[in-house]
């Protein structure tokens, strides 16, 4: 049985690009079975610094460990079967069924992949036993993003990254793919980190946001904390957001 409960420890990571830093200086710890959102505006170091955990990234300096052992202690690959990793633009091979791209992990793996695993795996994100033999392109952006989230999860990962997973979804089918991965998450008992830029979808979905600014952490705060103004200036203007969206919607009703 893999250990579904990981934590994430970075300690003094810095990534820099030339003249640019991307990552200043963040020490954190995530505990296992937690669901962290990372929210910033763009470039502020959010997605460079979640793809240092499964080392997409390299870091300039300092160290990340995943479950206490550096994750530059085995080579990358065998790393990324350890965690799940879902991003925006899916990347389902079109050339392959549905099937085929969800068992990717598990050949990678050596292991057998069978109709019957395929199929619990597609149910886990509640999409039908025969989409199996379908091709990607004759599914929805939603349905596609759902079958990413199954193939990150074939392997059984204690940890799933999550970079702007729902970006390019309209906001109905975005609410309900936001709401099977927090239903996931606590039913598989994963440590999740999740990258976005909007307040509203970290607020409902993680139980710790951390917001990011110019590379550094800024806040770490609870929803409850943020939303009663604890987070700090940058993470204030963030929150104002969806804040002053839902007194307007209320002012039309009225």
């Amino acid at each position: 049985m893999p250990d579904l409960s990981r934590s994430v420890t970075f300690k003094n990571v810095s990534k820099r690009y030339a003249a640019a830093t991307a990552v200043d200086g963040v020490s954190l710890e995530i505990a296992g079975g937690s669901f962290v959102a990372l929210v910033g505006s763009s470039g502020s170091g959010k997605s460079t610094l979640l793809k240092m955990v499964n080392r997409l990234i390299e870091p300039s300096d300092g160290e990340v460990l995943v479950g206490g052992e550096a994750v530059s202690a085995q080579p990358a690959p065998l790393l990324r079967r350890r965690i799940g990793y879902v991003f925006q633009n899916v990347g389902l091979f079109p050339h392959m069924t549905v099937g085929e791209n969800v068992a990717i992990g598990l050949k990678l793996a050596g292991e057998k992949d069978s109709a019957a695993r395929i199929a619990e795996l597609l149910a886990l994100v509640e999409l039908p036993g025969a989409f199996a033999a379908r091709m990607p392109d004759a599914l929805s952006g939603g349905q596609r993003q759902r079958v990413g989230v199954a193939r990150a999860l074939a392997t059984g990962p204690g940890l799933m990254l999550m970079d702007e997973p729902f970006g390019a979804l309209d906001p109905v089918t975005r609410d309900g793919l936001g709401k099977a991965i927090r239903a996931l998450h606590v039913s598989m008992g994963l440590t999740t980190i999740l990258v976005t830029h909007d307040m509203a979808e970290a607020l409902l979905l993680a139980d710790r946001v951390l917001v990011m600014a110019a590379g550094r952490i800024v806040a770490d705060a609870t929803p409850k904390q943020l939303l009663a103004g604890e987070g700090g200036p940058e993470a204030q203007a963030l929150v104002a957001v969806p804040r002053e969206q839902a007194q307007r919607l209320a002012e039309l009703e009225a």
